[in-house]
């Protein structure tokens, strides 16, 4: 099965290429591989050292935006050139840990969305104030929207291609992390099955 992962980077040259090498470490053998870098017009040319670092890994692109910087539209810029039977989006800054890719795979035979929560059962956050307050915001959202899904704003997820293509770009995909709960919730309506793992 070929997976896309799709990594939205600004700022990241740091850690991108660290994050590339440990995602292709910790993905299954039975795995095809598109890793979509998506720069958004980085100053530190992340970019550029991802491009160069992976130049003979046909398995790992690297898309540069050079629009208003959105991290929105840097991920549907990513999901609009993938491939895969499968879509992962995640974090650049090692916030999403890579060693949950196989479960996420796993889970995600079953389940059209599967996402990382921070607030189901064995879910963490090391910054206790940001969890706290995440955990008060998603509280809110989960009465607005009136939905059971604990974390949604967390934006570690996996979804099947084709449901996710099938959603409402336009209504999704604009501004910052926020964009994560319109996916969730327009899955919802569309009445695919989405399910949380714990994620840290």
């Amino acid at each position: 099965m070929k997976v896309s992962i799709i990594l939205p980077t600004y700022n990241e040259a740091g850690n991108i290429v660290s994050l590339v090498e440990e995602i292709l470490m910790v993905l299954p053998s039975d795995i095809q591989p598109e890793i979509i870098v998506v720069d958004d017009d980085s100053p530190d040319n992340t970019g550029e050292i991802a491009g160069k670092t992976f130049a003979s890994n046909p398995a790992v692109k690297i898309l540069f935006r050079t629009e208003a910087r959105c991290l929105a539209k840097s991920i549907r810029y990513g999901i609009e050139h993938t491939s895969g039977e499968k879509i992962i989006v995640m974090d650049t800054d090692f916030t999403h840990n890579p060693a949950e890719i196989p479960r996420m795979l796993h889970v995600g035979e079953i389940y059209d969305v599967v996402s990382g929560s921070r607030f189901s059962a064995g879910g963490n956050m090391q910054d206790k104030a940001h969890y706290f307050a995440s955990f008060v915001y998603n509280l809110v959202l989960r009465i607005i929207l009136r939905t059971q899904v604990q974390d949604n704003l967390g934006g570690f997820f996996l979804i099947d291609r084709e449901k996710l293509f099938s959603l409402p770009f336009d209504k999704i995909f604009f501004g910052y992390g926020d964009y994560f709960f319109r996916l969730i919730y327009f899955s919802q309506r569309q009445g695919y099955t989405v399910i949380e793992i714990p994620a840290f």
